[in-house]
């Protein structure tokens, strides 16, 4: 019996974040095998039920359309569920995982937990292979890069532990066959190119059985539902179009982003070169005329097929294979019945082949099909130049400390994150929030009576600079060091996978100097961001009144003259302090928000600290709307300024420079230098603001 492989993943994680390695390494094993054993089965299964459909009942009586159409559905689908039964030892229902799970499965998720767990386990060849397992379908994760580098550096560790585990065959051939081919090596090219072809196939047929799941409607809570035939019509269509993408999967290298242009037909037209350059014709011709089935007009090919016929006598017939043209045909056939659903259903579809028969594609759909891929072409190279530039998106910005430094899982110590200026910017702003008395439920000290705590929320901010009281400048700025770090947290934990802002506030803890003596307190207890924490239990319980939606956390430092206060991370205990980090001006320290980052601040003793604490999700529905409003007003703001310059310009003002900015009361003395950032237009009126109270 084939355990489903979703449970065998929630059991692992939950044992790696208990720290029970060796249960976590076995389950997660298990997952993966489970994940390889099911996707066996269905491919198998949907074969051996395409050649052969048994059905052990009756038919219902009905007319010879319906009886012809369904009847075979039927006894298809009676084929698959006696053979997916036979296979798995359990009902197939059972094994429909989530979309969350087979995202992680598909970008190896399962291998980063692994690598950890056989690290704490003292296996260091199967770390380095689970790391480089993941590393491959995942290039521009920083965090990996960085422990592949470690792993590289260590006396114990041999060049071929760096082993892909899922190593697709038909690219490790294809790649060695282009090798031979560039370095002019034909014999060696045309077996590698042969084996490449013959497991592109064999992949995309077996992408192909896979597009043949469960209906994934776009939402599953719509009141009206479909009727039969149109219920009928959008699942088959689904399969349909997940079956032609299948050609970008198995032309996709794990870790790239950009599919190879035209893979099948490439490796015809290599093969066709290379089987002319060592002389064996016939089989030059066969590819050549393989090739000419994509492409039926290409002048080149026509001349040499007409060449191969010559030579070889016209008595041989030069054919195409028999597997390429059926795939030619089976994909037309496919393509048709899109876009016949495109022109009459309001259907879309990307279609993934440049050889595509313009004949097929309806006439208003031509140009708007060739600017698609034109377009998505672009967008390629613009996503692979900027993985090129590294995973950070900002220069300067480095990593200090990883998450093997701070002795935990997800942690990471960036600096030069804001630079001396914006820090001194953003400190002159938190007098603003001083005066305004902006805490958590309006208690001065919420955490301890020895600290003055001052907050000024995002909605704080906007009210201040609609009154008057801040420089609109100062709150622009508030807002980009907050995109910046999510940026950073995204590219750095989550690359792929979108960020949104859940919340900031800007922190200060000042000393109360006649409090101290004798203090035995913490600025902030122990405690994790998305969860209760249970130190007894050694558990921590996502459940509210925690902030359940938060996926990661931030603190980006302002300052460091004043004592204590630095952060500091626990074990489940709250206790056993595994790691600390000191404050400085621009120093982002991130980590997720779950029970593997139980966490807390030092007392401040002396003087005054301020910080950005950020809250980052992926779930959109939580992200901060104040954030977006705020970057309305800001806006608008922005606009308003560069009017009154225009004006001033054209009026001649005598009593101050058009450079100046206009006074702004309560405001004090500005920095000279000042980073512009432009902003999005926006149109429309910003709704009322309202204080959301986070804590």
């Amino acid at each position: 019996r084939l355990v489903p492989y979703d449970l065998l993943y929630a059991d692992g994680v939950r044992a790696y974040f208990a720290r029970d390695y060796e249960r976590a390494a076995e389950l997660l094993q298990r997952a993966l095998h489970s994940y390889a054993g099911l996707r066996a089965a269905r491919r198998d299964c949907r074969a051996a039920c395409g050649r052969e459909a048994a059905f052990l009942g009756e038919l219902p009586a009905a007319g010879p359309w319906e009886a012809s159409l369904f009847g075979t559905v039927l006894r298809r689908a009676d084929c698959l569920q006696h053979c997916l039964g036979q296979r798995l030892g359990s009902p197939p229902s059972s094994h429909r995982a989530s979309r969350a799970s087979r995202r992680d499965f598909q970008r190896r998720e399962p291998y980063n937990y692994l690598q950890v767990a056989f690290f704490q386990l003292k296996k260091l060849d199967q770390a380095v292979s689970a790391a480089h397992t993941f590393f491959v379908a995942n290039p521009q994760h920083l965090q990996m890069r960085d422990d592949i580098k470690k792993y590289q550096r260590m006396s114990g560790v041999k060049s071929d532990n760096f082993r892909d585990l899922e190593a697709t065959p038909h690219w490790e051939a294809y790649e060695a066959g282009v090798q031979h081919y560039n370095a002019d090596e034909y014999l060696q090219a045309v077996v590698r190119l042969e084996e490449s072809l013959k497991d592109a196939l064999s992949a995309l047929e077996e992408c192909r059985a896979l597009c043949e799941g469960p209906w994934e409607g776009e939402d599953e809570e719509e009141e009206m539902q479909p009727g039969l035939y149109e219920a009928i019509s959008a699942h088959y269509l689904q399969v349909l179009k997940c079956r032609q993408q299948c050609v970008l999967d198995i032309a996709t290298k794990p870790g790239r982003i950009s599919a190879t242009e035209d893979f099948i037909p490439s490796h015809l037209d290599l093969l066709h070169f290379a089987y002319d350059q060592v002389g064996n014709q016939a089989l030059a011709a066969e590819c050549a005329a393989s090739y000419l089935v994509f492409y039926p007009t290409d002048e080149p090919m026509l001349k040499k097929v007409k060449q191969y016929r010559t030579e070889l006598g016209e008595d041989t017939a030069v054919t195409a294979r028999e597997n390429i043209q059926h795939y030619v045909q089976r994909s037309l056939m496919e393509k048709k019945l899109i876009y016949y659903a495109v022109e009459h259903l309001g259907e879309t579809f990307n279609d993934p082949d440049l050889w595509t028969p313009d004949e097929l594609i309806p006439e208003y759909l031509k140009e708007k099909h060739r600017e698609d891929q034109e377009k998505q072409k672009q967008k390629t190279v613009d996503a692979e130049e900027r993985v090129k530039k590294g995973a950070v998106p900002f220069e300067g910005v480095a990593v200090t400390m990883d998450s093997q430094q701070m002795n935990g899982t997800h942690r990471v110590v960036f600096d030069r994150v804001l630079t001396e200026s914006e820090c001194k910017d953003l400190l002159r702003l938190t007098k603003a929030a001083g005066e305004a008395g902006d805490g958590i439920r309006a208690r001065r000290s919420p955490h301890t009576p020895h600290e003055r705590f001052e907050g000024l929320t995002v909605v704080k901010a906007m009210q201040l600079v609609q009154s008057g009281d801040v420089d609109w400048r100062d709150a622009k700025l508030l807002l980009q060091a907050s995109e910046k770090a999510r940026k950073i947290i995204e590219s750095y934990f989550s690359p792929g996978r979108r960020l949104h802002v859940s919340f900031t506030h800007l922190v200060c803890r000042t000393a109360v100097d006649e409090e101290q003596e004798g203090r035995m307190d913490l600025s902030h207890p122990v405690h994790a961001d998305n969860c209760l924490l249970d130190p007894e239990g050694q558990d921590c319980w996502r459940e509210p009144p925690a902030y359940i939606y938060r996926d990661y956390s931030g603190i980006l430092y302002l300052n460091d003259d004043f004592q204590g206060g630095g952060l500091f991370f626990t074990e489940m205990d709250t206790v056993t302090v595994t790691a600390e980090v000191h404050p400085k001006c621009g120093r982002l320290v991130a980590f997720s928000s779950g029970k593997e980052n139980p966490h807390g601040v030092w007392a401040v003793r002396r003087g005054r600290r301020c910080a950005l604490a950020l809250w980052y999700t992926h779930s959109q529905e939580h992200a901060e709307q104040e954030q977006l409003k705020a970057e309305e007003l800001i806006e608008q703001r922005k606009m308003k300024q560069d009017q009154a310059d225009e004006e001033c310009l054209r009026t001649d003002d005598s009593s101050r420079s058009c450079s100046d900015p206009p006074p702004v009361a309560n405001s004090g003395a500005r920095s000279s230098s000042r980073r512009h950032k432009p902003g999005s237009e926006r149109t429309g009126h910003p709704k009322k603001l309202r204080t959301r109270d986070e804590f």
